[in-house]
């Protein structure tokens, strides 16, 4: 294929590599969580604890449910963009970029319609307090009237770095993020639109990173290029990102479905305890920042190099890169547990609160190491096209295990509540080694490679 330059992924460094490609996505997500967080703050200083559990709480995780199965497609579009770049497939690749965007521009649609006129029923249905109900629908019905450019932003940038490029996504959601800072302060400090004004705010910001990211893609000196005019599905690669992308999918879905049914008995303790968990989370996001880098990161290592038929290579990222997340994992939650409870101060004063984050804090930080290798493995074993699999054993081993331990377990208190994540995450991860050490799962794509 021309027009293709040096590709380090399949052989460079892979050490040196995997943290050039790291620590970008990894900047890259702190700032896309800084959307959601630069709201918190700001609502929760200058509008109430009722603001800050709405924006947070309830709405955070309905807004995943239904982003969920988008979010699988646009992982298997990601896995077959780079196969097809590793594999030096010109023509499929730039087939497969404008696959992806139509994906994302029908897929936008279809969940600003469901989004806005299901969020009523939905927050009834998780027993939001009474007190946060109206901004709760605020905040979700005028982010889903602006999901379509955000849809196109996060396919846009998991094109970008399927095929390497991990620091342009990186500058779009710093500017992004810059511009939705900016209008938070003046839409509710200045103009005291509360809700409504934060997320009006990220709506224009994500406008930005979509007009951003779809300018990069449509450079015609890159093997990607394509024109927005021209724009059509290839039926033969949208059947490949929906058979990879659809079980991610249907994972994505069922982690919400179960936060959802956690933040509904949270819910059931009170307004202080859903702002203390909402604060939580914008902590534990640094986490989770941390696992979705590495998981970008091995997918793009493991997709390119299986599809250039670098078999060693590829397994040998997948331990480099365990290691790496291990590592990550131990220096955070250390950190955590010493600076956490400081920096829940930066959403509210109110001392109740600030007590059940930091008994939740203590609770959950040192568990993190639990989950690893769920990300890891998942991620490594799904990017060969081994997506089916996987999703049966988190949907058993995190979901299920999950959902007993809140319905069949009598729960007075949160950290009752919360238990149920070292549970799960501890059985999951066992589960995840000995499918990828037992290595049937890595004959079955070779095979079907061939």
């Amino acid at each position: 294929m021309t027009n293709l330059k040096k590709n380090s992924i399949i052989d460079g460094v892979i050490w040196k590599q995997l943290l050039i490609f790291f620590f970008p996505i990894l900047f890259g997500t702190f700032f896309q969580q800084l959307y959601n967080t630069a709201d918190a703050i700001i609502v929760g200083n200058f509008v109430g604890k009722e603001a800050l559990g709405a924006v947070g709480g309830s709405t955070a995780t309905i807004i995943n449910l239904l982003v969920g199965l988008f979010v699988g497609l646009s992982t298997g579009a990601s896995v077959v963009i780079a196969q097809y770049y590793g594999a030096y497939d010109s023509n499929k690749l730039k087939k497969a970029v404008s696959t992806s965007i139509v994906v994302a521009i029908v897929g936008g649609f279809i969940l600003m319609i469901i989004g806005f006129f299901s969020s009523s029923s939905i927050l009834e249905m998780m027993n939001t307090p009474t007190e946060l109900f109206d901004y709760s629908l605020v905040y979700m019905q005028v982010y889903f009237i602006g999901i379509i450019p955000s849809l196109i932003y996060n396919m846009g940038s998991g094109i970008l770095r399927s095929v390497g490029d991990v620091k342009r996504p990186l500058y779009f959601l710093i500017v992004a993020c810059v511009v939705n800072i900016v209008l938070d302060v003046v839409f509710v400090v200045f103009f005291k639109w509360a809700v409504f004004g934060v997320a009006l705010a990220t709506i224009i910001s994500q406008c930005v990173s979509a007009i951003l990211v779809i300018y990069a893609l449509s450079n015609k000196d890159e093997p990607y290029y394509f024109q927005i005019k021209k724009l059509n599905c290839d039926n033969d690669i949208l059947k490949r990102i929906i058979i990879i992308g659809v079980p991610a999918g249907v994972q994505s879905v069922l982690y919400a479905l179960s936060n959802i049914l956690i933040q509904t008995y949270i819910n059931g303790f009170g307004t202080d305890t859903v702002a203390a968990y909402t604060a939580y989370g914008k902590i534990d996001a640094f986490f989770w920042m941390g696992m979705g880098a590495f998981g970008i990161a091995i997918s793009t290592f493991v997709g390119q190099n299986f599809g250039a038929k670098k078999y060693d290579r590829m397994k040998k990222s997948v331990w480099v890169c365990l290691g790496m997340a291990y590592c990550f994992t131990i220096i955070l939650s250390i950190t955590l547990l010493i600076f956490g409870p400081k920096i829940f101060l930066l959403f509210t004063n109110d001392l109740n609160v600030l007590k059940i984050g930091s008994d939740i804090l203590h609770q959950l930080v040192p568990i993190y190491v639990t989950f690893v290798a769920i990300e890891i493995l998942s991620c490594a074993t799904r990017a060969t096209g081994d997506a089916f699999i996987p999703t049966i054993m988190t949907a058993l081993g995190v979901v299920g295990i999950r959902v007993l331990w809140l319905v069949c377990v009598n729960h007075e208190t949160v950290n009752s509540v919360l238990q149920c994540f070292p549970i799960s995450w501890t059985i999951t991860s066992l589960i995840f080694f000995v499918y990828y050490l037992h290595g049937g799962w890595f004959k079955r794509r070779v095979k079907a490679q061939s």
